[in-house]
C-alpha cells in the first residue's frame, strides 16, 4: 500500500500543514519522539517519491515560481541548480511548509509517512552564546531543554551523527569557536537525527572544507545506499555532475530535468544561467 499526502494549493494557506519537516527549531518526527533508529543504520528503501505540478509563487507582483513541475524519484538523489535569485530556495520552502504556493506538492511514501531532515545553507546565531556542540544537537534534536542536557533517548544517536561527519571529538567545543566549516558539519548531523526518510539540503558544500566535502559525499553514497530520498540545491556543477541521479536546472521555471550528462551541457547552461530565462531546451 502506498501513502500519499497531497500539499494543498490553496495560496491563502501555508503549505505542507501535515509536514514536520526537522528544520532548525522544529525537532519533530512524524512518527513520535524518539531515536527510532541508530544516526549511522539509516532505515532501508523507505524514501518518498516527489511530485511537484503545476507549483507557482508570486510575492507582490514578482513571479518566483512559474509553473514549476518535475518529479524526484525515490531513493534517488536529486540536484536543483540555478541562478542566485531562480526560485531554488522558495521552492524547497513551499515544500517545508513556510510559503504558501499555487499547484500541487505530492510526496508519496510507500508505507506510513516518515521523517523529513533538513540541512540549511548556513547557521546564523550570536556566536558569544555559551552554546557547545552537545547543547546544539540537543537544541536540535530533541523535545527535553537543552540545558537540561542530552536526553537518554537521544545521546546515543547524537553521539553516532558526530561522529559520522568527524565532530565526535569537537562536542564540548563552542559553536562560535568553530569554523564556517565545522559548524556546517553539525548541521549535517543534525539533519540525521531522526534517521530521515526524505532529506532536503540547501547548499550543504557551500562552506566545507576538502576534508568536509569528503565526509559529505561518503553521507552522499550512504543515502543512496538507504534508499533515502535526497533532493539537494548546490551550486558546485562539477560535484552535481559526479554525484547526482538526476538534476533540475530552475530559473522561476523548470529549463531542464535529465541526467546530469544530459543536463549539464553548455547550451543548458548557458540558458539556465541566463538574466531572463529562454524557452525549456
Amino acid at each position: 500500500m502506498t501513502a500519499k499526502e497531497t500539499l494543498s494549493d490553496d495560496s491563502t494557506s501555508p503549505v505542507g500543514v501535515s509536514l514536520l519537516a526537522k528544520a532548525p527549531g522544529q525537532p519533530t518526527s512524524l512518527s513520535n519522539d524518539t531515536p527510532h533508529s541508530r544516526a549511522g543504520s539509516l532505515p532501508q528503501g523507505l524514501g518518498p517519491t516527489l511530485d511537484f505540478a503545476e507549483v507557482s509563487l508570486t510575492l507582490g507582483r514578482t513571479t518566483i515560481l512559474d509553473n514549476v513541475t518535475f518529479q524526484v524519484q525515490p531513493g534517488h538523489v536529486h540536484a536543483l541548480v540555478g541562478p542566485n535569485g531562480g526560485g531554488k530556495s522558495s521552492l524547497i520552502k513551499t515544500l517545508l511548509g513556510q510559503m504558501p504556493h499555487q499547484g500541487q506538492l505530492s510526496l508519496h511514501w510507500p508505507g506510513q509517512p516518515g521523517t523529513i531532515g533538513y540541512v540549511p545553507q548556513a547557521l546564523e546565531f550570536d556566536r558569544g552564546l555559551p552554546m557547545t556542540v552537545d547543547d546544539f544537537m540537543a537544541a536540535m534534536c530533541q523535545r527535553r531543554p537543552a540545558f537540561l542536557g542530552l536526553s537518554k533517548h537521544y545521546a546515543k544517536a547524537i553521539g553516532e551523527a558526530l561522529e559520522r561527519v568527524g565532530m565526535q571529538d569537537k562536542r564540548k567545543r563552542r559553536m562560535g569557536a568553530l569554523s564556517g566549516g565545522e559548524r556546517q558539519r553539525v548541521l549535517l548531523a543534525q539533519g540525521l537525527i531522526p534517521a530521515p526518510q526524505l532529506l532536503v539540503l540547501d547548499e550543504p558544500m557551500s562552506a566545507l572544507d576538502e576534508a568536509g566535502i569528503q565526509v559529505f559525499e561518503r553521507l552522499l553514497g550512504d543515502w543512496r545506499a538507504a534508499g533515502i530520498t535526497v533532493l539537494w540545491i548546490e551550486h558546485d556543477l562539477e560535484a552535481v555532475k559526479r554525484l547526482a541521479d538526476r538534476v533540475t536546472g530552475l530559473n522561476r521555471r523548470v529549463l531542464f530535468d535529465a541526467t546530469p550528462q544530459q543536463a549539464l551541457t553548455p547550451d543548458r547552461l548557458l540558458s539556465l544561467f541566463s538574466t531572463h530565462p529562454r524557452s525549456a531546451v
